[in-house]
């Protein structure tokens, strides 16, 4: 058993279907507060930073506790989960026809220290999206999108989004899986 230091569906998800136990506990962080205070750092060093706090703020000393964050990043500029629906299609505008990297961390922690973290990137060219089909997504996909990094599932419509995908699938759905499975079989939580 492990503690998941998340409210993401689709985290819990994939621990689900990859028969891992787990309690999912979000952990009780500013994000934006961590991500301030990291201004000037590479997107991959956020995303890790802000999964390694998670980790340690839901803590359970007596289990591994795994934290993990994602962050998308277009032309240099980060992008949060969207505010508002509004919010959502100012994002796809921006987003389409470039090229967005998503930053994928994990971060497990054991007796209330970092035991074990890994940073993945995903590259994901948006193809160029019309305002019609902007707002026939959101019409679509709105709300469930706005708990969504890139407002979009991949394992939904908003694979529709997109002309090509470079990395891991899993680092796409929002968090780097295999490696987690495997530092979870080193510690011994899961048989080798």
């Amino acid at each position: 058993m492990i503690v998941l230091a998340s409210r993401s569906a689709s985290r819990a998800a994939m621990l689900a279907a990859a028969g891992v136990a787990f309690e999912a506990r979000p952990a009780p962080i500013d994000e934006r507060a961590l991500e301030a205070a990291m201004d000037g750092a590479a997107p991959g060093q956020v995303a890790l930073a802000l999964a390694e706090a998670k980790a340690l703020a839901a803590g359970d000393p007596a289990v591994p506790v795994l934290g993990s964050d994602s962050l998308v990043v277009v032309d240099g500029a980060r992008f949060d989960k969207p505010a508002d629906r509004d919010r959502a299609a100012e994002h796809l505008r921006a987003f389409s026809g470039r090229t967005m990297e998503l930053h994928s961390a994990a971060a497990i922690a054991r007796g209330g220290t970092i035991a074990w973290r890994h940073a993945a990137v995903a590259r994901l060219q948006v193809r160029r999206l019309s305002q019609r089909f902007i707002e026939s997504y959101l019409d679509a996909e709105w709300p469930a999108v706005s708990h969504c990094v890139g407002a979009f599932r991949i394992e939904g419509p908003g694979v529709q989004l997109f002309e090509t995908i470079e990395g891991d699938h899993f680092t796409v759905l929002g968090m780097p899986l295999l490696p987690v499975l495997g530092a979870l079989r080193d510690m011994d939580v899961l048989p080798a």
